[in-house]
């Protein structure tokens, strides 16, 4: 039997890391950075006026803190203004936040530090010499690394690639993954359904998995239990594959397609991990495709592809991080755990504290759609009680 760190080391090493392509910054959203990008302008490319106010030399007006100061105002600088001048002594200039300061300012008074005026202005307050000033390169030098190799690409990421002048980044190639659910008790969703039969709701479930992790996912449906039906299905399909993920069909039944099927192979290797839900597992390649095989229940289904397939999909990817983000949790209350295999039982964390949702049954589906984490228990750990400290992984999806 594999520990659970063995099998993801098999996993990670059958993806190598995805080939490099430039985009858009329009259509980078979500992707991850294939080399460091360095800025090619600074930020801010010039000392600006970080209030509404007026630009002042700070040894005229630092007195108005005692008593109001008169002076005229001399120009108005509204942000976009590229013609600014000087500040003569003896005067200011009314400024708009991010506008140019002007030459010989050390300071900008807010505006409602005075009395607003236009042609002339009583100035009743002043903050010390250099506030409300920002200066140029504060933020980020040109030339300097505006994001890392390995830097997820969100809101903040984008919108600071557009500010430093990039138009498009160096990113790696999604990878493009067939998943296939198998069984011929499978029937689409709105179907009648006869006796024995079930929803497919795998294919699906791993598909949307593999989008979340980065991935190109396309869904393949309803292959009987019939070996070769199955290969013949799968080798049509996987030229246009950079990975193969497979649910059910795995175990130790009689009627185990998948097992069957890539046994023959010799290509692809079966067992069981240390870990519940999730014990059967397999991987290997197909026609060199690298391929992972999933038991069918839909709770061991999805905590072996976050266990296994999603941080592998992640550092093929790229991700500086690519594992789930970890917490230490109280339980609210006692909870049993085999001896020999590390569980991941679904929970909800909240303030410090997790609290388990449903049973360990790997069928319980609406229990994992309520769960907001995976509590982690130990191999060597058999019983916890009530305020025990646990290790939680962070998950999306929780209904609540």
């Amino acid at each position: 039997m594999r520990t659970v760190e063995e099998h993801q080391a098999a996993v990670a090493a059958l993806l190598p890391r995805l080939p490099e392509e430039r985009v858009p910054l329009a259509e980078a959203h979500g992707r991850v950075l294939a080399r460091d990008v360095t800025a090619a302008v600074a930020l801010p490319g010039f000392d600006n006026s970080a209030m509404d106010g007026y630009a002042a030399r700070w040894d005229e007006v630092g007195g108005a803190t005692e008593r109001p100061v008169r002076l005229p105002v001399a120009e108005d600088i509204p942000a976009g203004r590229s013609d600014v001048v000087p500040l003569a002594p003896g005067t200011v200039h009314r400024i708009m936040t991010g506008a140019p300061l002007p030459p010989g300012a050390d300071v900008v008074v807010p505006v409602e530090l005075t009395d607003g005026g236009t042609g002339q202005v009583e100035i009743r307050d002043s903050p010390a010499a250099g506030t409300h000033l920002r200066r140029a390169g504060e933020d980020i030098a040109a030339g300097a690394v505006a994001l890392s190799a390995g830097s997820a690409l969100g809101a903040a990421q984008l919108g600071l690639a557009a500010a430093v002048g990039l138009t498009d980044v160096p990113v790696r190639r999604r990878p493009r993954v067939l998943v296939l659910s198998t069984g011929s008790e499978l029937v689409a969703p709105g179907e009648p359904l006869a006796p024995g039969q079930i929803y497919e709701s795998n294919s699906l479930l791993l598909a949307a998995a593999v989008e979340e992790a980065g991935g190109l996912p396309r869904r393949l449906h309803f292959v009987p239990d019939d070996v070769d039906q199955f290969l013949a299905t799968v080798r049509a399909e996987l030229a246009t594959a950079d990975l193969l993920i497979t649910s059910g069909g795995v175990s130790a039944g009689a009627y185990e397609v998948v097992k069957d099927a890539f046994r023959g192979l010799g290509t692809v290797e079966f067992g069981k991990v240390a870990m519940q839900p999730g014990g059967p597992q397999g991987a290997g390649t197909v026609d060199g495709v690298p391929v992972v095989t999933l038991p069918g229940n839909p709770v061991s289904a999805f905590v072996s592809f976050e266990v296994f397939v999603r941080p592998a999909l992640r550092r093929a990817l790229g991700h500086a991080s690519p594992d789930r983000l970890r917490a230490p949790a109280r339980l609210t209350g006692p909870l049993r755990s085999p001896a020999g295999r590390r569980q991941f039982l679904r929970g909800y964390v909240e303030g410090g504290e997790v609290s388990q949702v449903g049973g360990p049954g790997s069928h319980l589906v609406a229990h994992l759609a309520r769960a907001n984490c995976l509590v982690v228990v130990p191999e060597d750990v058999t019983e916890l009680t009530a305020g025990a400290e646990v290790d939680v992984v962070l998950i999306e999806g929780a209904l609540r």
